[in-house]
């Protein structure tokens, strides 16, 4: 009750980031609860990234980070607004040209799309996107307001399955300067790859992601367990 209450307040901005909360004694005698009980709840919020305690000083609101799934066939935008967040996007370049290596090497031979986005989560930069889309189709679309899956499949091509890999790496310009952040920091590297329904490369991006405004979450869990008894050998 009490992290749930925390986190809903957290949340709505109703405990903004930077803000203190008041002493334990407090917040304990607030809700009604002990000492340990209050401190379990606010050991929670702070595994969960929403606060940060600090020896003499107090217990600080973080801001929520934002949670990048990677357990459907959806963008970044469509995942963080399933989860109510606010996401806006700035289109940064849109022209046709002949993909880099990183890009050509996967969608072949022949023009495509460079789409340049840098993606805000409530006003603030968290993810700068770089697509390379095979052929022209796209290239006067209006991009800023709808994902580009849904964008592709307004020309009837629909994307069946996309890799994904996602490393640890080190901001460099000029997305440093585009996230408004120092270059050297540590980041997140996303690298997908979608496909089409006949298994061709569609898109290949590289989006940079900050890791303090955005964790990658996905659940495990375990299909078709089967078990094989066999006598053993003599």
């Amino acid at each position: 009750m009490i992290a749930a209450d925390l986190s809903s307040k957290i949340r709505a901005g109703e405990l903004p980031p930077g803000s203190a909360l008041p002493p334990q004694k407090e917040l304990s005698a607030r809700y009604g609860v002990t000492l340990a009980t209050l401190r379990q709840a606010l050991k929670r919020l702070e595994d969960e990234g929403l606060l940060s305690q600090q020896a003499g000083r107090g217990t600080f609101v973080f801001s929520p980070r934002a949670t990048y799934t990677l357990d459907s066939l959806r963008g970044f935008a469509e995942d963080l607004r399933a989860q109510g967040q606010t996401v806006t996007t700035e289109i940064l370049g849109q022209d046709t040209g002949t993909p880099p290596d990183w890009a050509g090497t996967v969608l072949g031979d022949g023009p495509a799309v460079r789409l340049e986005r840098l993606r805000l989560v409530a006003g603030r930069p968290a993810v700068h996107q770089l697509s390379w889309i095979r052929g022209t189709v796209l290239a006067g679309a209006d991009l800023s307001g709808t994902s580009l899956y849904a964008a592709l499949a307004e020309y009837g091509i629909g994307v069946r399955r996309a890799s994904e890999v996602v490393r640890p790496a080190l901001l460099e310009e000029p997305a440093a300067t585009l996230l408004r952040r120092s270059p050297g920091e540590p980041v997140l590297m996303s690298e997908r790859i979608s496909y089409g329904l006949d298994d061709s490369a569609l898109v290949v991006d590289r989006a940079t992601i900050l890791g303090s405004a955005m964790e990658i979450r996905t659940e495990r869990a375990v299909h078709g367990l089967t078990l094989h008894w066999s006598r053993p050998t003599v």
